[in-house]
């Protein structure tokens, strides 16, 4: 038998984080699912009780450097096979800019990955697949961009040229890094108009994951595996 995948989700309370939890544990994975409230993430609690408690469920607020560095802490040298920086937010009025809610959603949605995946960097490293992972969006593109929604396109642009830089600049270490559009999925973000359900999306994700190579690593694609633009 081979060894057991390690992978850690970060906002896997709800949404997409949830089902790709799902999708893991499924699959015999050891889940580290993070979110900001452990002791309110019941549809977790439940999934770690039907799966023959894969589910590690760990405490993370990911706009909170503090709280980055007590997960570090917590899981010490453990390697991590996938790290995945799904959590994010969209806090802005649709067609204006407010100072404060346009710094939140830079900073969970473009900093936050960057900064955990330099905190989780030696964990990638020493792991079997190396693999890091961030859920961007087709709103990050700016080939693309029209709609408004400038917090939320600002910041999902910037996160997809930090993980493009980083698969770059750690391909040298054997990290692969993903990039990964979900598409419109029906989530309390994604709103009642969606192309996708969380767990189709999740199924999609999980494969383009499986299927990182040297090649597809930092390439922007989406849950079915076609190229998005940038």
């Amino acid at each position: 038998m081979g060894k057991q995948t390690t992978v850690l989700i970060t906002g896997s309370n709800v949404g997409i984080g949830l089902a790709l939890a799902r999708q893991y544990a499924a699959q015999h994975a050891h889940v580290i699912a993070s979110c900001r409230n452990p002791d309110g993430a019941d549809e977790l609690k439940a999934l770690d009780a039907s799966s023959g408690r894969r589910i590690q469920i760990l405490p993370l607020d990911v706009a909170n450097e503090a709280s980055i560095a007590a997960l570090k802490d917590t899981l010490g040298s453990r390697p991590i096979d996938i790290l995945i920086n799904n959590a994010g937010v969209n806090l802005q009025p649709k067609n204006e800019v407010v100072a404060e809610n346009w710094m939140k959603v830079m900073r969970v949605n473009a900093l936050a990955p960057m900064l955990i995946a330099q905190t989780f960097r030696d964990n990638l490293v020493g792991s079997t697949q190396k693999k890091l992972v961030a859920i961007t969006s087709i709103m990050g593109s700016i080939s693309t961009a029209r709609d408004c929604n400038y917090a939320y396109r600002q910041a999902k642009a910037a996160l997809n040229m930090g993980m493009k830089t980083l698969s770059q600049d750690w391909a040298d270490d054997g990290v692969l890094v993903g990039i990964l559009n979900p598409g419109w999925v029906g989530t309390r973000m994604g709103g009642d108009y969606y192309w996708v359900t969380p767990d189709e999306s999740a199924e999609g994700l999980v494969q383009r994951i499986s299927e990182l190579s040297p090649e597809t690593s930092g390439v922007f694609q989406d849950y079915r595996g076609v190229h998005s633009r940038w």
